[in-house]
């Protein structure tokens, strides 16, 4: 009797811990974020800084060659969209009619319902005399410069402090995780944590590189079939489409009803927006079924619904950033219950099948969370 209080004390002791994080990340996400999004990159990135370090180059140099790569990627990458996108804005007064002229007999459609229906449930009763609306109260508007300069200082802030402490964490590597786990832990202890935490590297890292070049085959492969259905700016969709696919379920579905809509709108006949959307989904089941698991291996299979409720929770508590973040979370726990002696009822939990568990060995993890 006494065991069961105190299990139930435990457990709610737990809860309310868990609650008091969950706060704490949602209520201070602006301190969190360059943070959790600083440890993605490095998990990504250790992996070539430390085959540079076996090479003899410093942990320093390489770090700082590979964030500069990296950073320049990224802006040739901006470069390259921006003039489409421009396009694309500067045609916005004309899409938006374009829009309005495709989907006015919809409209019309669902008002000629509602007027059915409101006639439906008038019908018997006595009318009414409509009642005046209260007058909404005046409200402060920020200037729309003020807006775009606070979100502007909030990203440019956010992103030095990310490039920052990137490079603290890659010229540190394995050593500084060593010395900092052998600070809170014993000397077996610690052995085993940098273990883990080694393999959750090596895992991650291993599978978010890859991932990024098949997702920038797949890129290639949206914009040239774009090209051939004649779609405006193909490549920008091809590169929309290799970003997006990093988020499990939610970038080629997004990916999808982003090229229908588009090809909607740019093409008369239906048949050219079928034909953009079934070339699409067609490559996507493809990179999905055949080349991930192929190129990727049994690596990192987790719970579909999971990930689902994962990226739902981590655009409320986050936005974006949680988005992004959500499925490196749920692989790194999986990994570190792959290897812990007590884990294998939250390996059962995350993966979509019961699996085998082994401590002290490689990882063992399946197929990714990628779908079509």
């Amino acid at each position: 009797m006494e065991l069961k209080k105190i299990k139930s004390r435990v457990t709610s002791v737990r809860l309310l811990l868990a609650g008091a994080i969950g706060l704490l990340l949602y209520f201070a996400h602006v301190a969190f974020i360059p943070v959790a999004l600083a440890l993605l990159i490095f998990l990504v990135l250790s992996g070539p800084v430390e085959s540079l370090h076996a090479r003899g180059v410093p942990r320093s140099v390489g770090a700082a060659v590979i964030m500069a790569a990296i950073l320049g990627i990224m802006i040739g990458l901006v470069n390259f969209m921006s003039e489409p996108a421009q396009k694309w804005f500067a045609a916005a007064p004309h899409t938006v009619r374009l829009i309005e002229r495709k989907i006015r007999p919809f409209e019309q459609f669902m008002a000629r319902i509602g007027e059915l229906r409101k006639s439906a449930g008038n019908l018997g009763t006595a009318p009414q005399a409509p009642q005046a609306a209260p007058a909404p109260s005046p409200m402060p508007e920020e200037s729309g410069p003020e807006m775009l300069l606070d979100g502007a200082r909030t990203v440019v802030l956010s992103g030095v402090t990310i490039v920052i402490l990137t490079l603290f964490l890659l010229a540190g590597g394995p050593p500084m995780l060593a010395r900092m786990t052998a600070a809170f832990a014993s000397d077996l202890k610690s052995a085993h944590i940098l273990s883990v935490i080694e393999k959750v590297r090596s895992e991650v890292g291993r599978f978010y590189a890859t991932t990024a070049l098949i997702n920038v085959g797949l890129g290639m492969v949206t914009g040239f079939a774009m090209m051939l259905c004649g779609m405006p700016n193909p490549f920008l969709w091809g590169t929309l489409a290799a970003i997006l696919t990093f988020i499990p379920y939610a970038g080629a579905t997004t990916t999808l009803i982003v090229l229908t809509i588009v090809a909607f709108i740019s093409f008369d006949g239906v048949g050219h927006a079928i034909a953009v959307a079934g070339s699409y989904l067609a490559i996507a089941t493809i990179e999905g079924q055949f080349v991930q698991p192929l190129l990727v291996g049994r690596r990192l299979q987790l719970n579909p619904m999971l990930v689902f409720l994962a990226l739902w929770f981590g655009g409320c508590f986050w936005g974006i950033a949680g988005i992004i973040l959500a499925t490196p979370a749920l692989a790194a726990l999986k990994v570190v219950a792959t290897n812990a002696a007590g884990g294998q009822q939250l390996l059962d939990f995350l993966s979509p099948h019961k699996t085998g568990h082994r401590v002290g060995q490689e990882a063992i993890v399946e197929p990714d969370v990628s779908c079509p």
